[in-house]
């Protein structure tokens, strides 16, 4: 991950506005802006800001200095016979997680960690055996998604159909002890104008935390 600038990944479209206002971006100009950025961001894919080509120099420059577009590092990628894939991610020293892809003949899965290790035990579940480390922020649990569409082509402008058709937050963690950015992050998933996958092709599953 790219250090000293903010990483515009996960932040909604208010958090976004404020973040652009205060690098110097006119206030006439900023619905039009966050619009722009939230369409190359998650529906185009966009990696760098040099690639949104519809965007002014002068506004990719402020872009490019303030801010970032940065996936979390790819530590392993494996594969499997049956196209399962798997990815240990990296955000920094010792922030280390995975997510799971699980094609199937009706959908594709994407099995997505919300906290670097876990405070629970339960005994089917290798991270419980790890100490909980930190939760993952927004970036981060919507920055194994975007590492998955990308490994597989599985953006609108580049491939037909779709390749990840449901998320199930079943990865390292318990997903309602990190509610906040859990939610934060399944919003833009949900978002019809973003990632637009279908509330009823999320699941986010719990080990029972009360209340909940």
């Amino acid at each position: 991950m790219t250090v000293g600038r903010t990483s515009l990944i996960g932040l909604d479209r208010e958090a976004l506005k404020c973040a652009l206002a205060a690098a110097g971006v006119p206030a006439k100009s900023l619905t039009m802006r966050v619009n722009q950025l939230w369409n190359w961001i998650y529906v185009h894919g966009a990696r760098d800001f040099a690639s949104m080509t519809n965007l002014a120099k002068d506004f990719r420059s402020v872009l490019e200095d303030n801010f970032t577009l940065a996936r979390p590092d790819i530590v392993t990628a494996q594969v499997s016979e049956d196209g399962t894939r798997k990815w240990l991610l990296k955000t920094g020293q010792g922030i280390e997680f995975e997510t799971v892809y699980i094609p199937e003949s009706d959908r594709g899965t994407l099995c997505v960690s919300s906290q670097v290790g876990c405070t629970l035990n339960c005994r089917f579940c290798h991270t419980g055996t790890q100490k909980l480390v930190r939760n993952l922020n927004p970036d981060e649990i919507l920055g194994q998604l975007l590492v998955a569409k990308d490994a597989l082509d599985d953006w609108p402008s580049t491939a037909p159909g779709r390749k990840v058709t449901n998320i199930v937050m079943m990865g390292m963690g318990e997903p309602l002890y990190n509610f906040d950015n859990v939610k934060s992050a399944l919003a833009i998933v949900m978002d019809g104008d973003a990632l637009a996958l279908s509330k009823r092709r999320v699941t986010l599953s719990t080990a029972g935390v009360v209340p909940r």
